[in-house]
C-alpha cells in the first residue's frame, strides 16, 4: 500500500514524495534534523529558505505553535484542509533547520486523501517543500517527480495530478497586521473576505521570512520572457519559440508552439495547468518561451507571481 510503504521510509528518516492539492512535496519527519537535512540535500536547497510543515488536522497545529490567534483560527476554519499556510510562532521542538532559524513556523493541513491518511498514520508532522531540484518548475504529477528525482529518493506516492497546481498562499501577522507573504492557491480576495485587508509582502532576494519568497524561482531551463505577446512574438519571430497563454492567440507565427492554459479563460484551470505546461515547453525542441501575464485577479495574481519569478525578462506588466 502506498501510504504504509511511505510511512516506513519516513520513520527511517528517508524523504519520500507525496501528493498534495497544490504540488507534489518532498516530505520528511519535521522533528528529525537528519531527515530535514536530507530534504535540503536532495533538493540542493539553500538552508536559509524555510520549509512548510504539514499536519493532519487543525487540532494538530496546537502541538507545534506557541500562539494560534483568533484571525488565524478563522482562516483555518474557512480554508483547511486546503492550499493555505499560516506563519505562526513555533514551539521549541520544531528544529531551527525547518524555519531557517526564524521564530515562526509555516504550517498547513493539505487536502489530498493519501497524504492526509499518511499524516494520520505518523506520530510526527512532515516538512515538505516541492519535490523538485531547487529553483526549477514545481512538479504536479508523480511522473514529474520521477523525471527529476529518480535515484535520489526511495519512494513516490502517486496521487494523480494536482488539483490546484500552484503552491499554497502564505499568511502571517506582524503585530495585529495580517501579511500575505506568498501568493498561491487561495486568492487575496478570499482571504480578505474572512479577516479584512492584507498587506502584501514583496518577494526577497535573500533571507526570506517565509517559504517560497525568493525572487528567482520556478524557472525552466530555457529562458522565459514575460510581456505583451504581440511584441514578443515579433521580437523572436525567427526563433524556435514556445508560447504560454491563457487563451488561444490568433496572430502567432505558424512555427510557434503554443500551449493554452484554459480554453475558456478560467484562471483556476490555468493555475492547475501552469507548471505542467512550463515543463512541456521546457522539454520540447524550442529555444525560448514567451508568456503573457494573466488578469491580476483571483488566482491570476499567483500565476503572474510564478511567471515573473521564472522569467529572465519582464516587459509591459
Amino acid at each position: 500500500m502506498d501510504v504504509a510503504l511511505a510511512a516506513q521510509w519516513l520513520r527511517a528518516s528517508e524523504p519520500v514524495a507525496i501528493p498534495t492539492e497544490t504540488v507534489y512535496g518532498l516530505a520528511g519527519n519535521a522533528l528529525d534534523v537528519a531527515a530535514v537535512a536530507r530534504i535540503f540535500e536532495v533538493k540542493n536547497r539553500p538552508t536559509f529558505d524555510p520549509l512548510i510543515v504539514h499536519v493532519a488536522n487543525v487540532a494538530a497545529v496546537e502541538a507545534h505553535v506557541l500562539d494560534f490567534p483568533a484571525a488565524a483560527r478563522r482562516l483555518a476554519a474557512h480554508f483547511w484542509p486546503g492550499p493555505l499556510t499560516l506563519l505562526l510562532p513555533k514551539q521549541p521542538h520544531i528544529p531551527d533547520l525547518v524555519t531557517a532559524g526564524l521564530p515562526r513556523v509555516a504550517i498547513r493541513v493539505p487536502v489530498h486523501p493519501l497524504t492526509r491518511a499518511l499524516l494520520e498514520s505518523l506520530p510526527f508532522p512532515l516538512a515538505a517543500p516541492s519535490a523538485n531540484p531547487f529553483g526549477y518548475i514545481s512538479p504536479t504529477t508523480a511522473q514529474h517527480v520521477y523525471d527529476q528525482l529518480n535515484g535520489l529518493i526511495p519512494y513516490i506516492v502517486d496521487g494523480g495530478a494536482c488539483e490546484v497546481g500552484v503552491e499554497s498562499t502564505i499568511v502571517g501577522w506582524e503585530g495585529e497586521e495580517a501579511v500575505l507573504y506568498r501568493l498561491g492557491g487561495i486568492s487575496v480576495e478570499a482571504i480578505e473576505s474572512v479577516i479584512g485587508k492584507l498587506r502584501v509582502q514583496p518577494n526577497q532576494s535573500s533571507n526570506p521570512a517565509a517559504p517560497g519568497m525568493l525572487k528567482s524561482h520556478y524557472a525552466p531551463a530555457k529562458p522565459l520572457y514575460l510581456g505583451d505577446l504581440s511584441v514578443l512574438s515579433k521580437q523572436f519571430a525567427t526563433q524556435k519559440t514556445g508560447v504560454l497563454s491563457l487563451e488561444k492567440q490568433i496572430d502567432l507565427p505558424a512555427h510557434f508552439l503554443e500551449i493554452v492554459l484554459s480554453e475558456t479563460g478560467d484562471l483556476n484551470e490555468a493555475a492547475q495547468h501552469l507548471f505542467a505546461a512550463l515543463r512541456q515547453l521546457d522539454t520540447s525542441d524550442i529555444e525560448i518561451i514567451i508568456a503573457a501575464p494573466m488578469p491580476e485577479l483571483g488566482l491570476g495574481r499567483a500565476i503572474n507571481d510564478r511567471l515573473r519569478r521564472a522569467s529572465v525578462q519582464t516587459n509591459s506588466i
